[in-house]
């Protein structure tokens, strides 16, 4: 495996990426070649959404190659291009041989939720004071416990065994379906799971298989009726326009929580909830906010 290496300013990022895939390229990434410096420049946007910019005033580009030769070939083409202006080559390197599925396996330990409760990969054996344990590894769908806005709905949900315990719980855009698995391991009885990825759908449906728990995946028109607990671990611009829809779901008593909202978002959000549930914010990590209410008897 080779790494060809190229520096591009932001206007030829996407013209120098679209080429290296045609050279047949087997991945091709962009990054901030001035990161970690004082000239750094955060570059992010919401999922769904098209990026902010193709990539950021000095890009390093980054090309892998299954041979030698393959990433010479490209490189001595790119540079003949009329559009390469402005790019440099900034070298060809082996990527030395590794044992790509131990390297990402060790990235992945147990994460503490609660001193009891643990989100645990099947490679791990649970940690000794682990009572409640998800089996969930690392996949296509988001939420594997690593994230604040996962382990705050999951810390939620396992400090509320009275309002859990055997009621009808709805997992609003449920990515890998942790939270509703979380809801399943602390007895709720009825459990459905949406999401508009199908293969978010697939991967709650064999999470939930492997964890031995009972719910009911599929896409957002499976969610019928009230829901004594609405769980939304989404973003702050899709929570605000799902507000009527998801407070529709919750019955009056009922909760409804939020996640995926950073703290300077909370009074959006409760503006946006505002005319059905009024929001507080329950708990706090990292710069990221848990939004939770109660719907009005």
């Amino acid at each position: 495996m080779f790494e060809l290496r190229l520096l591009a300013p932001e206007d030829r990022v996407e013209v120098v990426g679209d080429a290296l895939d045609a050279l047949d390229a087997l991945s091709v990434s962009v990054e901030d070649a001035d990161a970690h410096t004082e000239a750094e420049q955060a570059l992010f946007g919401e999922p769904g959404m098209p990026p902010p910019r193709e990539g950021w005033q000095r890009s390093r580009v980054v090309a892998l190659f299954d041979t030698r030769a393959k990433a010479d070939e490209a490189a001595a083409l790119l540079q003949a291009q009329d559009f390469f202006e402005g790019c440099s080559l900034a070298g060809i390197a082996e990527v030395p041989e590794q044992d790509w599925v131990r390297l990402t396996q060790s990235q992945f330990a147990p994460v503490e939720i609660t001193e009891s409760f643990w989100i645990v990969p099947t490679w791990h054996e649970p940690p000794a004071q682990a009572v409640q344990v998800i089996r969930l590894d690392p996949g296509l769908a988001f939420g594997t416990g690593t994230h604040p806005t996962t382990r705050m709905c999951l810390r939620w949900i396992a400090t509320q065994p009275a309002d859990v315990l055997g009621s009808r719980v709805l997992d609003y855009g449920c990515g890998s379906g942790i939270l509703a698995i979380g809801a399943a391991k602390f007895g709720a009885t009825e459990i459905d799971a949406v999401d508009i990825d199908e293969a978010a759908v697939e991967s709650t449906r064999l999470n939930a298989d492997a964890n031995a728990v009972e719910l009911s995946p599929g896409l957002p028109e499976r969610a019928q009726g009230e829901y004594d607990t609405v769980l939304a671990n989404i973003l702050a611009t899709p929570l605000k326009v799902l507000a009527p829809l998801l407070c529709a779901h919750v019955r009056p008593g009922g909760h409804l929580v939020l996640a995926g909202i950073l703290s300077r978002q909370a009074d959006e959000l409760k503006e946006a909830y505002a005319p059905w549930i009024a929001l507080e914010v329950a708990d706090t990590e990292d710069g990221w906010i848990l939004m939770t209410g109660r719907r009005a008897a």
